[in-house]
């Protein structure tokens, strides 16, 4: 039966379809290259001067960087395999090493306790373990929030340690409007106990489980993935379309009908049957014309994300350190995590005896940090390197800037009952348009789930009935493989995040969940 309110859509054949796919980055990309496969007549519209999104690889006078690493690692086989396909040879694997820095030491990642206990010195340890019997014996009656849940569970001190730095600088918000659900879905493996027992000889601490000691990774970075494939599907007479932003949406009928996109040539018109968007949710709805009613234009406003920029500099030193990443819970210093693209490929620096480091900066758009003229920024990553002792600072010889807004949808309180009433308002007026993506669905995504709802997306319009919010990010995601079938798609739990606070753009610090 259709919904009240939904207009049945009409199924043209195949060849009478013509798909508009919003945004290039890898979700938009792979919906259109499944698309190509099959004869189905799509474009790309991309409103950046790139493909990629957030995956891209910035090239400055031959140094190559991320816009934050990017690793490809699945565990999904057709997304491993279209990987594959599009870079053959040129699809690398690469060791994996990456650590947490606090005071001038380096822990592992994922933390494990007893490093953490007594990485620190006795002293501190004798203070940590003072403050978890304190927390034990005198518990927070309410666990609202990760900060009462992380010190019931490991006390003030080595929450202050180990979790309140690192979580405030990437959310910018504190950890007492964080929900508690974020640390019990993310926290674990992780015990002062088993660690103290180990200590004194009594027991064994297990091996805190890891993500993966090697990844895939292109030869010249993420963006060599998606140019490619972009190349492919222009081959194919399939267009990417850059610099086309979407000013407006007309929908009638409880269907989309086309959009309108701006851009150095001038507003054109893009008429189709079927539409798929990973562009921002919430510009989505603003670009609606007609307008979405006014609950789900206020529900639109109330999504939040946070942005990101990179400092990017060039060190004339063949080595500094042998990790791909590093986690910065040094509270003195404002960057957040240290990427040592060499480590990731050597191909990503053409003189083998210099490094590129990138300075990483969670930040919200037009706060004072994003504002800062670039050559500030550069000054400050300069001197904050330098003040980690990791660079001197005549070491340095160049430095450049990328910033990246809306790179991180915020799972703020509420934020779910926001993203359910958009989605609602969407499948009961805009019958024909699909949401995939991390931004598309206000979802943190990693790249292959990104891929996997873009997949579905136009299995979809190829008469397939895939629920593509049943696509989530599984909290063992990165520990085990599926058991779906080769070419079969994976029936995830949820179908929707529960409420919850904020999910990490990158791995938990403490057990290296995504």
């Amino acid at each position: 039966m259709i919904p009240e309110g939904r207009v049945e859509p009409k199924t043209p054949s195949r060849e009478d379809r013509r798909v508009i796919i919003i945004g290039g980055g890898p979700a938009g990309l792979t919906a259109a290259y499944e698309l190509s496969k099959h004869s189905v007549p799509a474009v790309v519209l991309e409103a950046d001067s790139t493909v990629g999104g957030i995956a891209r690889t910035v090239n400055y006078k031959g140094y190559l960087f991320d816009i934050g690493g990017h690793r490809f690692y699945t565990k999904w086989d057709e997304v491993q395999r279209l990987w594959e396909e599009v870079l053959g040879d040129h699809f690398l694997r690469r060791p994996r090493l990456s650590r947490i820095y606090y005071r001038k030491k380096f822990f592992p990642y994922p933390l494990r306790a007893k490093n953490a206990l007594f990485g620190l010195g006795l002293v501190e340890a004798i203070h940590i373990m003072a403050s978890y019997l304190r927390a034990r014996i005198f518990p927070s009656s309410q666990e609202e929030n990760l900060e009462q849940w992380v010190c019931n569970r490991f006390g003030k001190r080595l929450y202050s340690i180990f979790f309140k730095t690192y979580t405030e600088k990437v959310w910018g918000i504190p950890c007492t409007e964080i929900h508690a659900e974020w640390a019990a879905q993310r926290i674990r493996g992780l015990s002062l106990t088993t660690a103290l027992r180990s200590a004194l000889g009594q027991k064994k601490e297990p091996e805190a489980k890891t993500l993966i000691h090697e990844f895939r990774y292109p030869e010249r970075g993420p963006g060599q993935m998606w140019e490619t494939l972009r190349k492919r599907l222009c081959e194919r007479s399939y267009p990417v379309l850059t610099e086309h932003p979407v000013l407006r949406i007309h929908h009638q009928g409880g269907k989309v009908l086309g959009l309108v996109t701006g851009g150095p040539g001038g507003e054109e018109y893009f008429a189709g049957t079927d539409f798929i968007s990973s562009m921002p949710m919430r510009e989505l709805i603003n670009a609606l014309d007609k307008p979405a009613p006014e609950e789900v234009q206020r529900a639109a406003q109330r999504l939040r994300y946070r942005d990101f920029l990179i400092v990017s500099l060039i060190v004339n030193r063949p080595e500094v350190v042998p990790d791909n990443w590093i986690y910065v819970h040094d509270p003195s210093v404002k960057v957040g995590r240290i990427q040592n693209f060499k480590n990731w490929s050597p191909a990503m620096v053409p003189d083998p005896n210099k490094t590129c480091l990138g300075m990483e900066y969670f930040v919200f758009e037009n706060d004072a940090l994003w504002s800062s003229p670039d050559d500030k920024l550069i000054e400050l990553a300069r001197k904050e390197i330098a003040q980690l002792g990791l660079v001197r600072r005549e070491e340095i010889e160049d430095g450049t800037v990328v910033r990246m807004p809306k790179a991180y949808p915020v799972y703020q309180e509420g934020y779910a009952e926001q993203v359910n009433v958009i989605r609602h308002y969407i499948e009961q007026n805009l019958s024909n348009l699909q949401l995939v993506g991390r931004n598309g669905m206000h979802k943190y995504n990693n790249q292959d789930h990104s891929m996997m709802t873009a997949l579905s997306a136009a299995r979809n319009i190829l008469g397939a009935h895939h629920d593509l919010w049943a696509i989530n990010t599984e909290p063992d995601y990165q520990e085990e493989k599926p058991a779906a079938s080769p070419g079969e798609l994976p029936r995830p739990v949820e179908a929707m995040p529960r409420r919850v606070g904020l999910h990490k753009p990158m791995r938990s610090v403490v057990t290296g969940k995504d």
